[in-house]
């Protein structure tokens, strides 16, 4: 719970930096934990550049490391966040939602359902609305 003497603050977390690629996505996912266990929200979660591929589905890890992925998805649904890979991001590295499956006539969805593919206007908006922005990556 966020202490008493300081209220609980909305914040957005960019993610830039891919799940196998540096210690900087596991970073984020740890202070995302550490933000919600100390009773504060995350308004958004943005998934950019090599960060999109945090929002892969079919993401396969070695058994002895953590499926970063998998790992975001289930804190994002525990905790019901906004989720969102950026577009351009996103479909340059093969990670589509429905949406974009169809729309780019593919036979398959490989971003999790928990994240929605969209634009730089949600971050934007995002940002007018967090108490505090923090970037990983």
């Amino acid at each position: 719970m966020a202490d008493s003497a300081q209220p609980a603050l909305r914040y957005l977390v960019i993610v830039n930096a891919a799940p196998q690629s540096s210690e900087a996505a596991l970073s984020a996912y740890r202070f995302a934990t550490a933000l919600l266990d100390q009773g504060h929200s995350i308004e958004q979660l943005f998934f950019y550049g090599d960060g999109a591929h945090n929002a892969s589905a079919v993401t396969v890890m070695p058994q002895d490391e953590p499926n970063l992925p998998a790992l975001w998805h289930a804190l994002i649904e525990e905790h019901a966040i906004t989720s969102t890979a950026c577009v351009s991001s996103a479909i340059r590295r093969g990670i589509v939602d429905e949406t974009e499956s169809n729309r780019h006539e593919l036979n398959a969805i490989t971003c999790y359902p928990s994240s929605e593919i969209g634009g730089l206007g949600q971050l934007i908006a995002a940002l007018d609305s967090a108490e505090r922005v923090i970037s990983f990556g």
